[in-house]
């Protein structure tokens, strides 16, 4: 599985950036997609997951973004997005995207490449 992300930048404080990260997979396939960051020599942490359900999706937050930050999915260009409102400098980092696939019986975890998002004061 491949993931592409991108929408990356820099951005003034207060401000919006939406990050889009196209995966190569069947979205059938896969249990969870997500987004995650990481700040230099900080541990990598999630900020927004989707699991995927047969019915209904169930969205998970960090609770430093609830309330500013929107996952979602796009089934036409499978993408999962990541809209980003009233950006703050704490947000800047790498941002990773990230799906969970399960698939013959056998699970796998794969990572886009990085993007940066960058908040200026």
């Amino acid at each position: 599985v491949q993931l592409q992300a991108s929408g990356g930048g820099l951005v003034q404080a207060g401000g919006s950036l939406r990050l889009s990260c196209a995966v190569s997979a069947s979205f059938s396939s896969l249990n969870t997609m997500g987004w995650y960051r990481q700040v230099s020599g900080t541990e990598r942490e999630l900020v927004a997951s989707i699991t995927l359900g047969s019915r209904k999706d169930t969205i998970n937050y960090a609770d430093s973004v609830k309330g500013r930050f929107t996952i979602s999915r796009d089934n036409a260009k499978n993408t999962v997005n990541l809209q980003m409102s009233s950006l703050t400098p704490e947000d800047t980092a790498v941002y990773y995207c990230n799906v969970d696939q399960l698939y013959l019986g056998s699970r796998s975890i794969y990572w886009g490449q990085g993007t940066q998002v960058t908040v200026s004061s």
